[in-house]
């Protein structure tokens, strides 16, 4: 397919990946622009974004939240896949689960993961350099510590801000499990809708699914305590059904 729409991205955003999966399983040709952290944002404001990513930009829009492009999607693309059910009641309940997780999952899977990675500055690199122009490649290693410096103090990357996101993620991987304990197929409607997408995707760097759309670490490189920690959450009623969601939908 020729690409339409133009996607900006931080290779392993977990937020970048629920934006790629819904473009993918609704048809929608576009071309993936990857970029590291903090180098991204010269590439998103000239896409028409702000700080972050992803940011979608074709067909007179400019879409700077993962949402919001789930959103376009039912609007414009939805014959092949509707992230909402039609229903607006369960269409409301899918609406409000996606908003969960990305505000009370994303943030701390990601905080999390990074606390693990940024230790190990070859799993780091291969990660968020992955797919990335070899200009930005160069000048990303030439700034040696620095990105993982301020990455730290962006998002408050400590011992401390890790134990505390870890806490969350159990707390929401704990919810999703008691929605599922009826032996329910999928959180909204009996079908595959943003909720279950968004939940899986934001889940992501704390189980480490087969198939997501970026290079991530595999179990046997893991330091031993995200290990650990992995291990547990895929284990876990919540984290059998992401890594379900990605085999069966990914």
């Amino acid at each position: 397919m020729t690409a339409t729409y133009r996607l900006i991205t931080i290779p392993p955003s977990h937020y970048c990946e629920k934006a790629r999966w819904a473009l993918e399983l609704a048809g929608v040709a576009y071309a993936e622009e990857r970029h590291p952290p903090l180098l991204h944002l010269r590439a998103v404001r000239a896409a028409g974004g702000r700080h972050s990513t992803p940011v979608l930009r074709g067909h007179g829009v400019v879409l700077a939240d993962s949402t919001d492009i789930l959103e376009h999607l039912q609007r414009r693309h939805g014959e092949r896949w509707s992230p909402y059910p039609l229903d607006s009641q369960r269409r409301l309940e899918a609406a409000e689960l996606e908003e969960v997780f990305d505000t009370r999952l994303g943030p701390h899977t990601r905080r999390l993961a990074y606390f693990h990675l940024l230790q190990r500055r070859d799993l780091f690199l291969r990660s968020v350099l992955a797919g990335v122009g070899r200009g930005e490649r160069m000048l990303f290693r030439a700034l040696g510590p620095l990105p993982a410096f301020l990455m730290r103090r962006g998002m408050s990357i400590t011992a401390d801000g890790a134990a505390r996101s870890l806490a969350r993620v159990r707390e929401v991987f704990a919810e999703v499990g008691e929605r599922l304990a009826a032996g329910r197929p999928y959180l909204v409607a009996g079908a595959f809708t943003a909720a279950d997408l968004s939940f899986a995707a934001l889940a992501a760097p704390v189980i480490l699914p087969q198939g997501y759309g970026a290079p991530l670490p595999s179990l046997d490189e893991l330091p031993a305590e995200m290990l650990a920690v992995v291990e547990e959450l895929r284990a876990s009623p919540a984290g059998e059904f992401a890594l379900r969601m990605y085999r069966d939908h990914r």
